[in-house]
């Protein structure tokens, strides 16, 4: 069993996205500019968020972070967006996910300018992958590929299963692994809640990319000995033992499923790295087109 090093990619990743923006800089150009909306103070969204800001300082981008309370109106958040996608000094911005139950998320996504969607959730940047054309990917599913790709894992013509179906993960990671490209060519099946058989589909699989959101849920019978197991879950479970009062649990049960793998992520310096180097990818990109 190899360990996919989300963080230690990352880490290269960064080094080369910096040595981009100085080169950048030393034309004379202005450095990337990636801003990020919070709304309210969620304690995961609020992490997320402040690792975002760190790493654009650690490339060099500018960043901008705008805070609006958890009791903004869906109205003045899409008032925010237009000023956002009007400035012409922002390549690209996200707005932080989840967002309160009063706002309608798709109505936040289709208002954002696809040439600024560093996410890769608008309707447009999805359309476009799934044609096959340049576009900004999803950065989770970007990180993964990433994954595979500086790993040297062997995709072409593998069974894989990606347990999951949400628009930011399960269906843009389907499309990329399915496509003709290195790495992908892979045999691809979608399961979710509704599929029969999960276990023994799953055990199958030669690649087994995981977010269903449910903690530990894949376990040692459903993974294929010398399978390679990409684990995208992170959730927070109580744990006295931590200092911190908690710890971070994925979705695949990692002690026990591990020693079947050829390669497996774990939850922390995983697949959350990966993501946000992406992110940066995207935002640098927007900067080029721009």
């Amino acid at each position: 069993m190899q360990l996919l090093d989300g963080k230690s990619c990352s880490e290269q990743i960064r080094q080369e996205i910096a040595q981009q923006v100085s080169k950048i800089i030393a034309s004379g150009q202005r450095a990337p500019h990636l801003a990020a909306v919070l709304v309210g103070t969620d304690g995961a969204s609020e992490n997320y968020v402040a690792f975002k800001v760190k790493d654009c300082a650690e490339v060099g981008f500018k960043s901008t972070l705008i805070r609006m309370d958890e009791t903004v109106t869906e109205a003045e958040l899409l008032r925010k967006i237009s000023e956002l996608n009007a400035d012409n000094d922002i390549d690209g911005f996200i707005v932080q996910l989840p967002l309160p139950a009063h706002i309608d998320t798709n109505k936040i996504i289709l208002a954002i300018d696809p040439g600024k969607d560093v996410d890769g959730f608008c309707p447009a940047n999805v359309g476009n992958l799934s044609l096959g054309l340049p576009t900004f990917i999803s950065a989770t599913p970007n990180g993964i590929m990433e994954l595979f790709r500086r790993y040297n894992i062997e995709t072409e013509g593998k069974n894989c299963v990606v347990l999951g179906r949400s628009n930011i993960v399960g269906t843009p990671m389907a499309i990329l692994m399915s496509r003709n490209t290195n790495p992908g060519n892979a045999t691809v099946t979608i399961a979710h809640s509704r599929t029969k058989n999960l276990v023994e589909l799953c055990s199958k699989a030669d690649i087994l990319i995981v977010a269903i959101g449910k903690t530990e849920f894949v376990t040692a019978d459903m993974v294929k000995e010398g399978a390679v197991v990409v684990d995208v879950g992170q959730t927070r479970v109580p744990d006295s033992s931590k200092k911190s009062g908690f710890r971070n649990v994925g979705d695949v049960d990692f002690e026990n499923v591990k020693d079947k793998c050829s390669y497996i992520t774990y939850v922390t310096g995983g697949v959350g790295p990966m993501t946000r180097a992406s992110l940066l990818q995207n935002t640098l990109k927007a900067h080029q087109k721009r």
